[in-house]
């Protein structure tokens, strides 16, 4: 094997966050080499935030032909080409792909060698048969979907998010193992797309969010047809008996058996991180069934080494790992103490009505906090959520008495843009008064944010003291 020079960084991994380490760190003088040794912008790109973004809007774009008569236009019933469906999804990949290739990054400076790296050390990495000295090193290596032990399994064809982009055609019958945020965005997708769909949750669907505002999205989803087994525990596998049935599960539903039959299985049911044939043990690295341990600067057990993204176990989310790439390069290119902070870290399921939340959920804000004072915007008060018809869901934001922020969650049309306002004012540790003093345009969905703001100062500025104050104040004329 030959020797190669010593470079600054050796990023593992062509995800987004590996890709973010990498990119930053070439513009800023330092030498990169990136090691990948699948696809160039890894699971984002390829099987995940994209590809099921462009698969809900097909399916939002037939969902909303079906219910354009409410406006008085008379689309009728949408035909759908599965096919065509495909090639949607692929383009908009193939838009996005130029910016994470290869002779990208290499235009940047960046080394790029398209194999599996392995530690031989706690300071050397081998790469295609290439030894890689580096002053630093970034694991950024992602997850792949999770396969439960669920016996029969095996035995059956079963879709993951890294295949089921690759259907030809929409699935007849579709049953989704997982109700969390992936199994939910392609349940309706695909229901929108014309399939019959069975969710099989062994909790309750979306169970990390505020049950009151998943209660807004549950509703939405039954009364598309979709069908939500929440509490169910699935026993086994097996092949169906052909037709419709190509797929059967046996589940039981506290204490009665059932059997859901499909023509396509599609198990979301979790993620597990990519550390297999890294030889993580000879560069000193400690990782566990959920990810590589790290710090809050993400460093490792072996400070040369910091990992980043989903192989961590950490927030599993595209913008997260982009957010951890500048703690990274601030620590491992300049040594500044970055440390994380996920206190104003937002998610979102892009469903329709979306759900977006920041910080804390109710029951952890009382869980934590002696006095918590809730305000609530429903978008049936919302004139530009009424002139579209989107009046269902509500913003619901948690504060102290004094006004500090303590986490807002949002179900409803255009939520994951409207929750950056909530990140904003906790980020830069802003008050409520912040917001509601804000001048929101006329008529927007933005107005509901400012409206729940305002809800909070409202028994105080309509109280009784202010009150007698204008009292007195027209007496003195």
């Amino acid at each position: 094997m030959s020797r190669e020079p010593q470079f600054d960084l050796c990023v593992i991994g062509g995800g987004s966050g590996g890709l973010s380490v990498a990119a930053g760190a070439a513009q800023m003088g330092a030498s990169v080499v990136l090691v990948e040794r699948g696809r160039m912008g890894g699971e984002c790109l390829n099987a995940g935030c994209v590809p099921s973004k462009a698969l809900l809007a097909a399916g939002h774009a037939a969902a909303a032909a079906r219910r354009s008569e409410r406006f008085g236009v008379f689309a009728g019933v949408p035909p759908i080409d599965g096919r065509r469906v495909r090639e949607h999804v692929r383009g908009v990949i193939a838009g996005i792909a130029p910016h994470d290739s290869v002779e990208r990054f290499e235009s940047l400076g960046v080394t790029v060698i398209p194999e599996h790296a392995r530690f031989l050390g706690p300071a050397l990495v081998e790469a295609g048969g290439r030894r890689i000295h580096a002053r630093r090193f970034v694991i950024a290596t992602g997850s792949a979907p999770l396969v439960p032990g669920i016996p029969g399994l095996p035995s059956v064809p079963f879709l993951t998010n890294e295949t089921v982009f690759d259907l030809g055609d929409i699935p007849p019958r579709l049953i989704v193992v997982g109700g969390g945020p992936v199994g939910v965005e392609l349940a309706q997708a695909f229901r929108d797309l014309g399939s019959e769909v069975t969710v099989l949750e062994q909790a309750t669907i979306l169970a990390r969010d505020d049950p009151e505002l998943v209660a807004v999205l549950r509703q939405r989803l039954e009364a598309q047809g979709i069908e939500l087994l929440e509490g169910a525990r699935i026993e086994a596998v097996r092949r169906g008996t052909g037709g419709l049935g190509q797929v059967a599960v046996e589940v039981d539903l506290a204490g009665v058996a059932r059997v859901v039959t499909g023509t396509h299985l599609l198990v979301a049911a979790g993620r597990s991180p990519r550390v297999d044939g890294l030889d993580l043990e000879r560069a000193g690295v400690r990782w566990t069934d959920r990810g590589i341990t790290v710090d809050s600067r993400l460093r490792t057990s072996n400070r040369r080494v910091f990992a980043l993204g989903d192989v961590t176990g950490g927030p599993p989310f595209t913008h997260a790992a982009g957010y951890q790439a500048g703690v990274v390069l601030r620590n491992a290119l300049f040594r500044l103490p970055a440390k994380v902070d996920y206190r104003a870290l937002p998610r979102v399921t892009y469903c329709e009505p979306e759900l977006a939340q920041v910080g804390l959920t109710e029951a952890q804000a009382r869980a934590t906090h002696r006095d918590v004072r809730v305000v609530r915007a429903p978008f049936e008060a919302n004139d530009r959520a009424r002139a579209e018809r989107t009046t269902s869901g509500m913003v619901k934001v948690l504060a102290t008495p004094g006004g500090r922020i303590l986490g807002a969650g949002i179900v409803g049309c255009s939520a994951g843009e409207l929750i950056q306002t909530w990140v904003l004012a906790m980020g830069q540790r802003l008050g409520m008064r912040a917001v509601a003093s804000m001048v929101a345009p006329y008529p927007t969905l933005g107005e509901a944010n400012k409206r729940a703001a305002g809800e909070f100062y409202a028994p105080k500025v309509f109280g009784p003291g202010v009150r007698r104050l204008v009292r007195l104040l027209s007496r003195l004329g």
